[in-house]
């Protein structure tokens, strides 16, 4: 089973390269589209912090090119010609921008709140030109200018929601597939579920504003559109998928909509040049060199991404495993499971724990894996939580559940919702099936949901097929029953 996920894809110095407004040459833009910043009751000061503990853990755990590298050096100027050019009301003088490479092959780039930026070496090596590639930092810098990070977490998340926590936690958000969950250290499942897990909305304004951008610092915007095919094209014999197109969940024609905007905008002349024979310097060096490892590659290095953080009980927590077709029966043990500050469960001591950027599944080897670009799971259970529309319990998990029809089409409905509590509070349940496009079984998928206290909506999917759901139905039972909710 897929679960449809949104989430963002998210080293220069000891203290980050704080860049300083520099003034265009007057450019008319009289027909570009206005960008209103959504309500965000942080302030400036909070998305800095967060951004350098983020950022000091992303550069504890991943390859990052040394400082001075050549290639370091050409996306920091890149990124500097960028950073100028943002309009002056999206402009945070405290905001510090580094630019940092990533010594990994999958097609994905990201930006922390506050500023600092990660380009993986396989997003310069996938682009076309120099436009592309600063086509996606563009759109990365819209989303911290935009403070996107701190708005969703103040249209998501309870008051004092970022104190303490996130420094790890947003790292973790943001980073797929691999190292996410060491740097998260047990706590995905509290503020960082919600820090950098842009909505549709905030992906369309990124998309927007980083056309913008581009631009007044002289590139044309349609680069920016273009890099979505160029991404798809290039990721087709790699080992990893298109990480920052599946890390963007796609808001209508996004390709139409960047060329819509580009046709309004005017180029700075001024400023306008592409570093054609710089860029393909630096693309031949990075295609020349040894070939590297994929995000996954790095964390099975590491030790397999095995923690103990936040957890009662001491299970594994990682990102990485694979399909099989037989897998072991639930444990009747339990351990203790705490998913940070949001709630505690009892599960089979036999489950492992794979955690992604807002959910937590808990599933046997063997019953977890990523599939065509897609993280799935055949047998076991997954808690998260998603945003809700509103204060009314079966308006959203109608949306909830609408989404998740429309991600996984084999599904359908099975039952009407019946009423059940979740931790003493009321909840809905409902029965879902069809047969698995993975396992090529009949499967039933079992969801309850209810509302937290700040609006979010939290929910367990229980999976099995149906031919063994009979072994399951205890296990998820005693997980219904043992499920302990903070917020």
């Amino acid at each position: 089973m897929s679960i449809i996920q949104y989430r963002t894809i998210s080293r220069f110095t000891a203290a980050a390269l704080a860049v300083t407004m520099t003034l265009l040459v007057p450019v008319q833009f009289s027909a570009q589209t206005k960008i209103t910043p959504p309500k965000n009751k942080y302030k400036p000061a909070d998305d800095l912090e967060v951004g350098r503990k983020g950022a000091q853990e992303v550069r504890q755990q991943l390859p990052i090119f040394p400082q001075g590298d050549e290639a370091d050096r050409y996306v920091e100027s890149v990124g500097r010609r960028l950073v100028e050019a943002i309009p002056q009301e999206f402009y945070y003088r405290e905001f510090e921008y580094s630019f940092d490479v990533v010594n990994a092959q999958d097609i994905n780039a990201f930006a922390l709140p506050g500023g600092p930026m990660f380009v993986n070496r396989g997003m310069i090596e996938a682009a076309r030109n120099e436009g592309e590639m600063a086509g996606v930092m563009a759109h990365e810098i819209s989303h911290v200018v935009l403070r996107h990070g701190t708005a969703q977490a103040t249209k998501a998340s309870s008051p004092g929601v970022l104190a303490g926590v996130l420094g790890g936690a947003i790292a973790g958000a943001v980073i797929g597939g691999g190292l996410g969950q060491v740097i998260a250290q047990g706590t995905q499942i509290g503020a960082g579920a919600y820090i950098l897990k842009y909505s549709r909305e905030y992906e369309s304004q990124a998309d927007i504003l980083g056309a913008q951008i581009m631009a007044r610092a002289g590139y044309d915007p349609r680069d920016l559109a273009n890099m979505f095919k160029t991404i798809e094209a290039q990721s087709g014999g790699r080992a990893q998928g298109p990480e920052w197109l599946s890390s963007h969940p796609n808001p209508g024609n996004r390709y139409e909509r960047i060329n819509q905007e580009a046709a309004l905008l005017r180029v700075n002349s001024a400023s306008s040049r592409q570093n054609v024979a710089e860029f393909n310097r630096i693309k031949s060096r990075l295609q020349g060199m040894p070939q590297a490892g994929t995000m996954a590659d790095i964390e099975r290095q590491r030790g397999g991404g095995q923690t103990g953080g936040g957890q009662a009980g001491g299970g594994q927590t990682q990102n990485t495993g694979r399909i099989e077709r037989s897998v072991e029966a639930p444990s009747s043990r339990y351990r203790n499971f705490s998913g940070g500050n949001l709630f505690r469960v009892q599960v089979p001591d036999n489950w492992r724990n794979y955690a992604e950027q807002n959910v937590i599944t808990f599933a046997p080897q063997g019953a977890y894996g990523n599939v065509q670009g897609s993280n799935v799971f055949t047998h076991g259970s997954q808690i998260g939580v998603a945003q809700a529309e509103g204060r009314d319990l079966r308006d959203s998990t109608d949306r909830f559940i609408n989404a998740l029809l429309q991600g996984n089409p084999y599904l359908q409905s099975q039952s009407t919702y019946r009423r059940v509590t979740i931790d003493g509070r009321g909840a809905l349940g409902r029965a879902l099936g069809g047969r698995s496009p993975v396992t090529g079984r009949s499967e039933s998928v079992t969801i309850y949901t209810t509302l937290l206290r700040n609006g979010t909506l939290f929910y367990i999917i229980n999976v099995a097929p149906d031919d063994q759901y009979r072994y399951y139905q205890g296990a998820f039972d005693n997980i219904l029953r043992s499920v302990s909710i903070s917020q």
